[in-house]
């Protein structure tokens, strides 16, 4: 299932960046008074009115022209305009909705109609009308005389006006109605194979695996078009089973600007990973782990996948006998995967190990589906708190009133406590140490809740 994508455009320092902040809930995109402060994207996902969906904050588009003597409102990222139009102008592509940020306190400029300029370009006709669908967000209605201000921007001829204050909540309840009631609604897909998305930094081998996992003569191959635009899934049947394998583009260090294909490679990988059930990590084994690779781990450990790392080019590695053990030290410390997740050291190019992919893709899958009686989770809780009471707090201690597993992909538990505020997190990852030893859930996470006696389940 893949959630609805609402994007975020606008010239700098319109609020695009508060804007985002406060439709996720969060302070997680920086804001600052000087324009240009947002290069990259940045996704996060956002609820309203019990629609779940993901929106991505772009930096401010400007155009130039080929005036010498222009100079640019991005002044810190003067270097990267190019880049950064780009980057926007690929997330408007790749959208449900966008969100076209505007200031109502400098009133309409000549770069707010550029930008109009490119958003009327990049729309295409879907069943007659224009799509993505534009809402203009007319931002900084910090007081009530300027709400008359806000009209003069209708010559921009692309969307509904609303008047909003991003800072101060103001307006923005309007605007996410209009905006969630255009959305697509969320369909679960009838596609029933299992997907394995192999992700990992450019050059890493990823193109290499997936060649050599389609030349086995088992294997029945036939491409079609994936529900992400621009991108390629493979359907196969691999020993009777149908399987879907998500190829994705090289994702390169964060804040580094590239061309914008490249740096856009983060929200097409964002994207497959909401509908793939296994994530094929690969590691470049003559290059070790770098940080780029403890990012991409990051995003696949939020988003509750299976996981499953492959240490590729391990043909080119000098190595003695206790390499492999080193190597594998190294990976759980430095991207603090623990050790529930099975790593393969192989060489797409020769063929080494490749045989060992699949097979334990579709192990973790398997682990992902398996369910806990509930009887014998509350065994294996009683247990646990003999071997390890919960320590108290305040002079109150905790108490477990039972559990119960609410649900898979991922495995999910619900406890029923006391007082949520008494259940550390430590005492949560000992008692998900304990359900392991018993169910490994191998190669997947696992979600532990605590509730108090009056709250309801998920």
């Amino acid at each position: 299932m893949t959630k609805p994508l609402v994007a975020l455009v606008g010239r700098p320092n319109v609020g695009k960046s508060t804007l985002f902040n406060r439709l996720i809930g969060e302070r997680l995109a920086v804001v600052d008074d000087r324009p240009g402060t947002t290069r990259d994207r940045q996704i996060a996902e956002a609820l309203w009115n019990g629609v779940t969906f993901d929106v991505v904050d772009t930096g401010g588009i400007e155009v130039l022209g080929h005036d010498p003597k222009a100079k640019p409102l991005s002044i810190d990222s003067a270097d990267f305009i190019p880049q950064i139009r780009e980057q926007a102008e690929l997330a408007i592509e790749e959208a449900n909705a966008v969100i076209f940020v505007v200031d109502v306190t400098t009133g309409m400029t000549v770069a707010d109609e550029q930008a109009a300029e490119i958003l009327r370009r990049r729309q295409k006709q879907r069943d007659g009308v224009p799509y993505p669908p534009i809402f203009i967000a007319v931002n900084k209605n910090d007081t009530v005389e300027r709400l008359s201000d806000i009209y003069p921007f209708y010559e921009l001829g692309i969307g509904e006006l609303y008047g909003i204050s991003a800072m101060h909540g103001v307006g923005t309840g309007d605007l996410l109605d209009a905006v969630v009631a255009a959305l697509p609604k969320e369909e679960v897909e009838e596609d029933e194979s299992v997907k394995i998305a192999i992700v990992g930094k450019p050059n890493v081998g990823k193109s290499s695996l997936l060649n050599r996992l389609l030349g086995e003569e088992r294997v029945i191959v036939s491409p079609i078009p994936g529900t992400t635009r621009d991108a390629i899934d493979t359907k196969l049947i691999y020993e009777g089973m149908p399987i879907t394998l998500i190829d994705t583009a090289g994702i390169r260090r964060r804040g580094k600007i590239e061309v914008g294909v490249e740096k856009y490679s983060v929200l097409r990988t964002y994207k497959a990973l909401d509908r793939a059930d296994v994530a094929l990590v690969l590691i470049d084994a003559i290059e070790g782990i770098t940080l780029q690779d403890a990012h991409i781990a990051g995003m696949v450990l939020e988003k509750k996948r299976s996981v499953v790392v492959i240490v590729n080019k391990w043909d080119a590695v000098e190595k003695d006998s206790y390499s492999m053990n080193d190597f594998t030290e190294k990976v759980r410390t430095q991207l603090h995967f623990v050790d529930y997740v099975p790593l393969l050291f192989i060489s797409a190019k020769t063929g080494q190990r490749v045989e060992q992919v699949m097979p334990m893709a579709l192990r973790v899958q398997e682990e992902r589906l398996v369910r806990v009686p509930t009887a014998e989770l509350n065994r294996i809780v009683r247990d646990a708190m003999l071997k390890h009471a919960p320590t108290s707090r305040g002079g109150k201690r905790l108490k477990i009133f039972y559990a119960a597993q609410v649900g898979t992909d991922p495995p999910t538990f619900v406890f029923h406590i006391n007082d949520p505020k008494l259940a550390h997190f430590t005492y949560g990852r000992f008692m998900e140490n304990q359900i392991r030893e018993t169910y490994p859930f191998f190669g997947t996470p696992i979600q532990l809740v605590f509730k108090g006696r009056d709250e309801k389940d998920l």
